[in-house]
């Protein structure tokens, strides 16, 4: 049985049984994933609908829908420096709670029609996304080497669950839930996503002990080594070429999943399919984005990380030209397509995050990890606000046109990184890449 000392601390210690932690830490780690992910998209799937509602335009309803992505990107950084300096539950604890605070904004918005208090509203429960996005990382913390993107599969898996029934109820049973309670529409939705993201902060704070990046050694380090400004962090990234096509898997990923999934309710809306139909397609989007995470985690630890990025790239392509070339009507093609959209977004943020984790050492992880989902993040904001004006000036097709061209961004991405590398190996090359 594997034990370590816990290295944190400068005092000795009874030894740890870190497979027991790890077990402890996984288990909780996927119940915080199945509330957080049901309030995310509980509230998340109704944002554009309700943003058009009160105002009438799409690309209000485009950036309501983008500042998901700004709030994500604009929190994981300090949430990302918290872990470092006190460990990961008061960081993923902080994010649940201020998801919960903007799905409540979001009600009220609803409530009195003032529109400002939605995009608020919206950009907090971006905070709660970034939370989830780090629970992966959480769960990596004491994952060995040879497990660790199987790891990240397990818990993106647990959003199948949340994400996927939360797709499938907000319109259907939140929102007539809320409007039985006297709420406008929408406003249900976003109430039952403020409960859970409560329930999630409560697993965190009573079930994440101890805390594994501390028992990892991750916390406790000197500011140079462990607490890193985002500056230093990115110089970090830059300067590792294997860092770089992480993060640039990340980023597109990110994009194209939220590019083309932003606008496509009201598109679909726009082509007479009902609430029901929609329900069904962000569903089916879910499953792509989650349901086979474990046996693609699992893959990605057998194959490499650059085949898997490949891969992520080239049904990027195929899923955003399937749904730009289907009429608003057609409800088979949009679906599939968004589904395949969603799948490639799983082939790429779990290659990513792996290639990432494993391209640093442990003190400067959680500061290096958090600079790469902002940048994520970051670029999905910019394509959720880009879509709205593309479909605005342009069209639906020409937004999946768009993300199709990042797909391919993605593969010639990781090929001149191979190219490279055959020209002069990394520092620190690992033979799973």
């Amino acid at each position: 049985m594997t034990q370590v000392e816990n290295s944190s601390t400068s005092a000795a210690t009874a030894p740890l049984d870190v497979e027991a932690i790890q077990k402890r830490t996984v288990r909780t780690l996927l119940g915080s994933q199945i509330c957080g992910g049901m309030g995310l998209v509980s509230g998340y799937s109704v944002t554009a609908l309700l943003a058009n509602d009160l105002t009438g335009s799409k690309s209000l309803a485009g950036l309501s829908a983008a500042c998901l992505s700004i709030g994500a990107a604009t929190g994981s950084f300090p949430l990302a420096r918290l872990m470092a300096r006190s460990g990961r539950r008061p960081g993923l604890r902080l994010g649940y709670l201020i998801g919960a605070l903007g799905a409540f904004l979001a009600v009220m918005a609803a409530v009195t029609r003032f529109f400002p208090l939605l995009p608020l509203g919206v950009a907090c429960i971006g905070v709660g996304n970034a939370t989830n996005m780090a629970t992966r990382y959480a769960a990596a913390d004491l994952a060995k080497p040879e497990h660790r993107a199987r790891t990240i599969g397990l818990i993106v898996w647990a959003t199948t669950i949340g994400s996927g029934f939360g797709s499938l109820v907000s319109l259907s049973v939140f929102d007539p839930a809320g409007r039985r309670l006297g709420l406008p529409d929408y406003g249900g939705s976003f109430l039952v996503g403020a409960l859970l993201f409560l329930v999630g902060a409560a697993i965190i704070e009573w079930r994440l002990r101890p805390d594994p990046l501390v028992v990892a050694g991750g916390v406790g380090q000197t500011k140079e080594e462990g607490r890193l400004p985002f500056t230093a962090s990115m110089k970090l990234i830059l300067a590792n070429p294997r860092a770089r096509l992480a993060v640039l898997g990340m980023m597109i990923s990110q994009a194209t999943m939220v590019g083309t999934m932003t606008l496509t309710p009201l598109h679909m809306k726009e082509g007479g399919q009902t609430n029901t139909a929609i329900s069904i397609m962000l569903f089916s989007h879910i499953l792509g984005m989650y349901a086979l995470s474990p046996f693609i985690g699992s893959l990605t630890d057998r194959v490499g990380r650059y085949p898997m990025l490949i891969t992520a790239g080239a049904l990027c392509v195929a899923g955003a030209i399937w749904a730009g070339m289907t009429p608003s009507d057609g409800f088979i093609g949009v679906t599939g397509g968004l589904t395949v959209v969603g799948l490639a977004w799983c082939f790429g943020i779990i290659a990513s995050s792996g290639l990432l984790t494993e391209s640093f050492p442990v003190s400067q992880r959680a500061s290096v990890q958090g600079a790469g989902d902002l940048c994520m993040a970051g670029f999905g904001a910019t394509a959720g606000i880009s879509a709205g004006a593309i479909v605005a000036a342009r069209s639906y097709h020409d937004l999946n046109l768009a993300a199709a061209g990042l797909g391919v961004l993605l593969i010639v991405g990781v090929l001149a990184t191979m190219a490279g590398e055959r020209r002069r190996p990394a520092p620190g090359a690992v033979a799973t890449a």
